[in-house]
C-alpha cells in the first residue's frame, strides 16, 4: 500500500480513537463528521486488509495492528507538527527538495507541473515562510524548506514502517533496514551481526551503505538510514542523534611482517623515522596518531599517502616499510595470514568506544530492535574472542 494514497486528517483520527477510545473523540480533533471518520476507517481497514478497532459498546479498543499504527502515526504527526500539511503537499515539496524542479518532481510523482507548484505555494503559505525559490528552471529549497523536507521524510519513514509492519502481520514480509557502515564496523561485528539477524529473518532486506560520518550522518538524519555503526564521537554535536555503546577498541601501529621494526618493542622515536599510510584528517584514527606524537614532544612522521581504505592501506603496507595506525578488527584477517603484524599498541588512554548511533526520535521497529540485539551479541563476542 502506497502511504501517499492515504490521508493524513484521517490518520490523525485513527491516532486519537486508540488514545481516547472513541470515534467521536477522533472527529472532534481533526473537525470532521462521525459518519465520515467512521467511514474513513472502514476503508483504511479494508485496504490494510486487518481490523484497526474491536468495536464494543463502551468504545473502540485498537488491536494489535491498530496499536502499531498508531504508535507511527503518532511519531510521523510529531515531525508534520502543523494542521496545515496534506500529503498531498507534503509529497509535492518532498519531491521538488529531492528532485530540484517542479518538472522533476512532476516526472518523479506522476503529478502534474501544476499541481506540485499549487502544493507547494499553498503550504508555503500556510506556514508563512519561503520554503522554495525559482531560478530560471531549477527550485532551489532555502533553509527553512530544507529543514521543512527532512521532517517530512521522517514523517514518511514512520508510515512507511507502520504500513510494512501491518504487512508483516499479514504474513507478507516487507521491512527493510538501512545500516551506515563506518570503517570500523565492517571488519567483524557488522558482519558478525548481519548472520545472526539472516539466520533467524531472511525474508528482511537489509541495505548496508559504507563510508565516512561525514558521508552517513545527514543521510541517518534525513531518515534514509535507520543506524549507523562505527566510532562514536564525544561530543556528540548532533542533538537530535543518540549514540548506543556497543565495546572499546584500542587501536595499534601495524606494518608489514618483515618491517625492520617488528619484533624490537620499538620507542615512538623509533617509529617516527618511518613513513605512515594513514586515514584523512580530522577522522579518529588520524587524531590518535597525531595526539600520540604530540604528547610525547616528537615531530609528527611523514604522511605521504592517506586513504580511508582499509585494503589500499593494507597493499601500502605489505609492499613497503610504511607504518599504519588501524583497529585490531580492521586487519585481523590479514594479521592471521601472515602479512602484516602488530609492531607497537597505542597506550589505553587512546581507547574508542564503537557503538550504533540512531535518531533520537527513532521508534524502532521489532526487526530493527531484533538488529540491535544482534549487533550487541556481536560486539560481546568479538570482545571475548580478543581477549
Amino acid at each position: 500500500m502506497d502511504i501517499w494514497s492515504l490521508n493524513l486528517r484521517h490518520l490523525h483520527a485513527v491516532e486519537r480513537i486508540a488514545r481516547l477510545g472513541t470515534v467521536n473523540a477522533g472527529a472532534s480533533a481533526v473537525n470532521l463528521s462521525q459518519p465520515a471518520i467512521t467511514q474513513a476507517l472502514g476503508r483504511l481497514e479494508a485496504s490494510l486488509g486487518l481490523p484497526l478497532f474491536e468495536r464494543r459498546h463502551d468504545g473502540m479498543i485498537p488491536t494489535h495492528a491498530g496499536e502499531i499504527l498508531a504508535a507511527r502515526i503518532a511519531a510521523a504527526l510529531a515531525h508534520v507538527r502543523s494542521p496545515h500539511v496534506t500529503m498531498s503537499r507534503m509529497r509535492a515539496m518532498l519531491s521538488v527538495a529531492e528532485t530540484g524542479s517542479y518538472a522533476g518532481a512532476s516526472q518523479s510523482t506522476g503529478l502534474s507541473v501544476p499541481s506540485i507548484h499549487r502544493a507547494v505555494a499553498d503550504l508555503s503559505l500556510a506556514l508563512r515562510r519561503s520554503l522554495v525559490t525559482r531560478r530560471g528552471k531549477i527550485a532551489i529549497t532555502t533553509e527553512a524548506g530544507n529543514l521543512l523536507a527532512r521532517d517530512f521524510r521522517l514523517a514518511q519513514v514512520e508510515l512507511e514502517a507502520g504500513l510494512s509492519e501491518i504487512e508483516a502481520l499479514r504474513g507478507h514480509e516487507t521491512r527493510r533496514i538501512a545500516i551506515g557502515a563506518m570503517p570500523l564496523s565492517r571488519a567483524r561485528i557488522l558482519p558478525a551481526a548481519v548472520a545472526r539477524f539472516l539466520a533467524r529473518r531472511p525474508q528482511v532486506r537489509l541495505t548496508i551503505v559504507e563510508g565516512s560520518r561525514a558521508e552517513l550522518v545527514e543521510p541517518l538524519r534525513g531518515g534514509a538510514l535507520d543506524v549507523m555503526v562505527g566510532a562514536l564521537r564525544d561530543p556528540l554535536i548532533e542533538p537530535d542523534l543518540v549514540q548506543h555503546p556497543l565495546f572499546d577498541d584500542v587501536p595499534a601501529f601495524y606494518a608489514r611482517h618483515g618491517h625492520p621494526l617488528a619484533g624490537t618493542a620499538p620507542a615512538p622515536s623509533d617509529m617516527a623515522r618511518f613513513p605512515f599510510t594513514l586515514a584523512p584528517k580530522g577522522t579518529p584514527l588520524r587524531e590518535s596518531f597525531e595526539r600520540y606524537f604530540t604528547d610525547l614532544g616528537l615531530e609528527l612522521p611523514d604522511v605521504p599517502v592517506e586513504s580511508g581504505s582499509v585494503m589500499m592501506i593494507r597493499q601500502v603496507l605489505m609492499g613497503t616499510d610504511f607504518i599504519a595506525v588501524l583497529s585490531p578488527d580492521q586487519v585481523s584477517v590479514e594479521i592471521e595470514a601472515g602479512w602484516l603484524r602488530p609492531i607497537a599498541r597505542l597506550p589505553d588512554r587512546f581507547a574508542r568506544t564503537i557503538g550504533m548511533t540512531t535518531r533520537a526520535s527513532l521508534l524502532p521497529t521489532e526487526v530493527q530492535t531484533e538488529f540491535f540485539d544482534d549487533l550487541a551479541a556481536a560486539a560481546r563476542e568479538c570482545g571475548e574472542g580478543q581477549n
